[in-house]
């Protein structure tokens, strides 16, 4: 089990350092994936399924979705098409596919093996998540609702503004 934690732990490390060296938002919103799938299964090795599964819906999914809108929303035009479908190619994808596919390797082992409660772990149930979120960290949940919402509209007045000085320029 700590060999697979330490695999894992390198992989979150790996994805978190090509996302904050990437050039691309696309390719680092990807990498940005897997270091979220990655730490999804860090916390289902530490014996939290249910955060685990938080992780995986709230952050890898629809987060991402919201990000990929505000990308979409930040279209630069005719170069951006283009561009895009350069991306499409299978060489953009390798570098996060081969780390999705360790991932889910090691999961699959971690099912199979289900011998997680010989290290002392027990799994935490969701009305513990619950109280823990939502006790003494209901604030702080609930700023980061509000700085996503933030953002949210911060791109939406950003991609406005460059939508009218492109069309008072044509």
């Amino acid at each position: 089990m700590t060999t697979l934690f330490y695999l894992t732990m390198l992989i979150a490390l790996l994805a978190a350092l090509q996302v904050v060296r990437g050039l691309n938002a696309v390719h680092a919103l990807l990498h940005l994936i897997v270091a979220l799938l990655a730490l999804a299964l860090l916390f289902f090795l530490l014996g939290a399924p249910f955060a685990a599964a938080l992780e995986v819906i709230v952050y890898a999914g629809a987060i991402m979705v919201l990000m990929v809108f505000v990308i979409m929303m930040l279209n630069q035009g005719d170069a951006a098409v283009e561009q895009e479908r350069a991306w499409l190619d299978g060489a953009s994808w390798r570098g996060p596919g081969l780390l999705c596919a360790l991932l889910l390797l090691e999961l699959g082992y971690l099912l199979l093996a289900s011998d997680t409660g010989s290290a002392g772990w027990r799994p935490v149930a969701a009305a513990e998540v619950g109280r823990a979120l939502y006790g003494p960290y209901l604030l702080l949940v609930e700023l980061a609702s509000m700085l996503l919402l933030a953002a949210l509209v911060g791109a939406w007045h950003l991609a406005r503004a460059l939508k009218n000085r492109r069309g008072e320029e044509s």
